[in-house]
Order: structure tokens, then C-alpha cells, then sequence
């Protein structure tokens, strides 16, 4: 068995997530679609997650791209979180998305919300059906899905709260994205209609066998466990869906564990030279997540709580040749862009320089003054 490095390793994440070079700015979808759609549980941090990655990224170029191109589409996908997704590579997702199981769990739908199974079916399906063609509030989904179920009490339970939850079957099913909001109400509609959508979905194997072939071209080598963790599901699916791979995939011995990489990739895996590179990544940064289940590698073991906080809160990291090597934050102050850079240990000089290069960078992408401000 091919015995593969964690140097390696990170210096080929780092090729393959646009961290040691920049896209062209006509890219981003490109980007988004590498690194398997931006989490955007905080909009602005998807926005910077692209800023990192493509050179001289106009100030609204996302905004524009979800809400009025349509080109990226902001929905609930994996793990049930919100992610950004190119519109053209919907079909794919919602085929594997639909395979989950994450939300199928009669005791959770009565226990929490008095319903069931079917109750669920029927909101599901409702939701698809009032949302084509449509933008509404979620107050106004609610009204129109008692009306079409018949059951206004059935279709008061998505205005309940604030929980998401309700609403993610119906996402991960295709039926439902988020629209632009109206002031600060969310709104919602269907993706189909949203982006005009023609293209048929592929069956389930072919969804999850190529989500599998993307998550391993971004996030390789990889376990069963890591694939099934960044998913969102149990280990079960993890080990069937890289088995389903047969020979387009091979087993590495990576760092004394047995891992899975693309067998068209093993090659540049191998040979690749690290370069020097310096990143300020954003809070919630893809590398970041899925560097999460091996951190102790990229990152001193006792200072992990430093960047994966409590609540599935992401820090913003400093990344030096692939490695977290601290956390920063920046703050917009009329027209100074205020960065704040917190090393976990002494940095070189060629480091604070590249380090500095991109505060600077990220204040012309804000089109303010940078003040910055070393910590620590």
C-alpha cells in the first residue's frame, strides 16, 4: 500500500483548494463547485471564503451571483447546513441528498413536532407544490400549505419558531431554497422555478458516486468516517459509498491510517512539492471544516478549542503552508477596515510580510484604509 504524508497531503488540499494560487475572478463558480459549495451559515463568511480563493473579487459579485445571476443557490445541504451551491449542479444534489436519512426519524417528528411520517410526506410535497413559481415568507408558506393540504393546523407547525429543521426535507428533496429577503423577513421559493432548471436529475448511485468522487478530489485522502462525518450520516454510508468507487478509488497508508484518494490523483499526490502560501481564511472556511476530524495535524492538539469553538462555531484562521497557526478578525469602522492577526507562536519575517499583503487585500476588497493590529 502506497504510504502517503501528511505533508503531502496538506500541500495538495492546499493546490486543490486555490490556496497557494488565486482563480480568476470569472471563476467563482468554479471555486464553489471544487470545494463541494460554500458553507453559508454566515453569509458574509462564504462571501470571504470565495475572497481568499479569487483574485480580485468585486465587493457584491456573491450577492449578485445568488439573488440576482441565480448562478448560486442557498439552500440547506450537507450535514443540514447552509451552503451556497452552483444553481447548474442542483440536480446532483438533490439526487444525493435525497438518499439521506438525517431527517427521517418518527419519534423525532412526534417528539418534537407532532407529527407524522406521513404528515411529513404531505409537507414536503406541499411545500414543492405552493413555493413553483413563487417567493414567500415563511408565515406566508405557512397559510398557503394548510391551504393545499387541507389543514391549516398541518401547515402552521413550519410557522413554529425559528427551527430550520421543518423545512430541510423539503430542501434536501428539491423543493424548497431560499429566495431574497424582504427586509429582515427570510423568504423561500423553489429552486426549479428559481433558476429555471432543466436538467434531469441522475439516479441515486450515480448522485452519490459522484459526490463521493468530489469530496475525495477536495478533501483526500480520506476514512469512511471523514466522508460519512463531512456528509453528515453514519459510517454504514461512508464505507458503501467508497466501495461503490471499486477501482476508481485505492486505499493509502496515510500517516498509519488506512485512507481513500482518487486513483487518477495518487500520482500528483505523491510528487507534489509544497510551496510557500499564507491565507487569512474566514470564519466557517471549507478547508477548515474539513480539516476538523484531523486538526491535531494542522493545528497544536491543545489549541483546537481556539479555532472549532462551542456551537459549531469556526474561527477565522491564519493559515501558514496549510497548518492553522492562529486566528484573526476584522471589523468594518466607516471608512478604516480594522484587522486583528493573533499568532499562536512567533512568525518569520516572509510570513508577517504575506500576512500584512492580505489585510491589505482584504481592505481594497471592502474599499476601506487598513488599520491593523498584531495580537498576542
Amino acid at each position: 500500500m502506497v504510504k502517503v504524508t501528511w505533508r503531502q497531503a496538506t500541500a495538495w488540499r492546499v493546490r486543490r483548494h486555490y490556496l497557494d494560487h488565486h482563480a480568476p475572478a470569472s471563476e467563482i463558480l468554479a471555486v464553489a463547485s471544487r470545494l463541494c459549495g460554500l458553507h453559508a451559515q454566515v453569509f458574509s463568511s462564504a462571501e470571504l471564503t470565495l475572497w481568499t480563493r479569487v483574485k480580485r473579487l468585486e465587493r457584491g459579485a456573491v450577492q449578485r451571483a445568488v439573488w440576482e445571476d441565480r448562478k448560486l443557490v442557498k439552500t440547506w445541504a450537507m450535514r443540514g447546513t447552509l451552503h451556497l451551491l452552483p444553481a447548474a449542479e442542483l440536480h446532483l444534489w438533490h439526487a444525493a441528498l435525497a438518499t439521506s436519512r438525517r431527517y427521517l426519524s418518527p419519534t423525532r417528528w412526534e417528539k418534537h413536532f407532532g407529527i407524522t411520517m406521513k404528515d411529513l410526506e404531505r409537507l414536503t410535497d406541499a411545500i414543492g407544490q405552493v413555493l413553483d413559481g413563487q417567493v414567500m415568507t415563511r408565515q406566508e408558506l405557512a397559510r398557503a400549505v394548510g391551504r393545499a393540504t387541507r389543514s391549516p393546523e398541518l401547515g402552521a407547525k413550519l410557522a413554529e419558531g425559528s427551527w430550520g429543521t421543518i423545512l430541510k426535507p423539503a430542501a434536501f428533496a428539491g423543493n424548497l431554497c431560499f429566495g431574497p429577503s424582504l427586509g429582515q423577513l427570510v423568504r423561500f421559493t423553489r429552486p426549479a422555478s428559481w433558476c429555471a432548471l432543466q436538467v434531469r436529475r441522475p439516479d441515486s448511485e450515480r448522485a452519490t458516486a459522484e459526490v463521493t468522487r468530489r469530496y475525495l478530489a477536495a478533501y483526500g485522502p480520506a476514512t469512511y468516517r471523514d466522508l460519512a462525518r463531512w456528509w453528515g450520516s453514519g459510517m454504514t454510508v461512508g464505507r458503501q459509498w467508497i466501495a461503490a468507487m471499486g477501482e476508481e478509488v485505492t486505499a493509502v497508508d496515510f500517516d498509519g491510517v488506512r485512507g481513500w484518494v482518487l486513483a487518477d490523483d495518487l500520482g500528483e499526490l505523491r510528487e507534489i512539492e509544497p510551496v510557500r502560501s499564507l491565507r487569512l481564511l474566514p470564519a466557517f472556511d471549507q478547508y477548515v471544516i474539513g480539516a476538523s476530524p484531523h486538526a491535531e495535524h494542522l493545528l497544536r492538539r491543545d489549541l483546537r478549542a481556539r479555532v472549532y469553538r462551542p456551537q459549531g462555531w469556526v474561527s477565522p484562521v491564519l493559515l501558514i503552508n496549510g497548518r492553522m497557526e492562529g486566528v484573526w478578525r476584522h471589523e468594518l469602522r466607516g471608512s478604516r477596515v480594522e484587522v486583528s492577526i493573533e499568532p499562536f507562536a512567533r512568525l518569520p519575517k516572509w510570513a508577517r510580510i504575506l500576512a500584512e499583503q492580505e489585510a491589505e487585500r482584504l481592505a481594497a476588497f471592502f474599499g476601506g484604509v487598513l488599520k491593523l493590529r498584531w495580537e498576542g
